[in-house]
């Protein structure tokens, strides 16, 4: 009896753990449902038609979104600051943390504090300082200006989560791989990189979000219409479909969509980052 009693027992808890989850998810999700929902309808159904999937499908929404929102633009350009960014993050901060892990420098503690320390600034207490460095440097209103100042950003925490991989990373695969003729760099490339996998991952997620949802140093950095990224369109589109609420939502879900695939990719490792603690060191 006592065993039925504990089984009992362990399957409530499980079942209520498990409802409690199921709810959870489903209150994160039924936004982005009722958004793409909506995508599909037209002006006249989206508050008339109460069906979980509309009767009739209106794919138009999102070419009007794209051609008369000028999506392209602004899409091609989200894309060029996000990969630029996030490469530009994990090339600089795995570097970085490499050094800070494996190398003996002086000053190394107090600079690796100072990193962790500008973790601590909120993100718009720095944008100041970087108008006027890019200002002095005159890379205002050039995509690589933009680029280096959202690296800037992401540098801190990157840095961070990468050092304690890496000081994981047993020294013995650093004597092998030196016996194999392996340098510094190679052991960065063929031996550290390779199994900072997850922490890349993460890297990748968060900043990729940042960079695509980013809009405030976009309009402080940025004039050109040409130049800015899809959140400034987004802000633009809105104010003039602040009644076509379709076709806004037809924009959001393009807007949406490619940070969602990349978190589908990565979650494997992202996954495997949280069980193991990391975020939190």
């Amino acid at each position: 009896m006592k065993i039925n009693k504990y089984i009992l027992l362990g399957l409530t808890q499980s079942t209520l753990t498990h409802i409690f989850l199921l709810s959870v998810a489903l209150t994160c999700l039924f936004p982005i449902f009722w958004m793409v929902r909506c995508a599909f309808m037209t002006n006249e159904t989206v508050f008339v038609d109460k069906a979980l999937i509309p009767h009739v499908l209106n794919f138009g929404n999102f070419a009007v979104a794209w051609t008369k929102g000028n999506f392209g633009m602004y899409f091609l350009n989200s894309v060029i600051y996000t990969a630029g960014v996030v490469s530009g993050l994990v090339l600089i901060a795995s570097l970085a943390a490499f050094a800070f892990s494996r190398l003996k420098f002086p000053g190394k503690d107090f600079i690796f504090y100072m990193f962790v320390a500008a973790m601590m600034i909120p993100l718009p207490g720095s944008f100041v300082a970087l108008v006027v460095l890019m200002n002095k440097l005159h890379l205002i209103n050039t995509r690589a200006g933009y680029i280096l100042c959202m690296i800037n950003v992401g540098l801190a925490m990157s840095i961070l989560l990468l050092k304690t991989f890496f000081d994981r990373i047993p020294r013995d695969l650093d004597d092998a791989a030196r016996i194999d003729g392996c340098g510094r760099l190679g052991i960065w490339w063929h031996v550290a990189l390779p199994l900072a996998r997850p922490a890349i991952a993460v890297i990748v997620v968060f900043n990729s979000l940042i960079v695509w949802n980013e809009y405030i140093l976009a309009t402080l950095l940025l004039s050109e219409p040409q130049l800015m990224p899809l959140q400034r369109g987004l802000m633009v589109f809105q104010g003039a479909n602040s009644t076509d609420y379709p076709v806004l939502m037809a924009g959001l879900t393009m807007a949406a969509l490619p940070v969602i695939l990349i978190y589908m990719v990565m979650q494997k490792h992202i996954v495997k980052v949280l069980a193991s603690g990391e975020v939190a060191v």
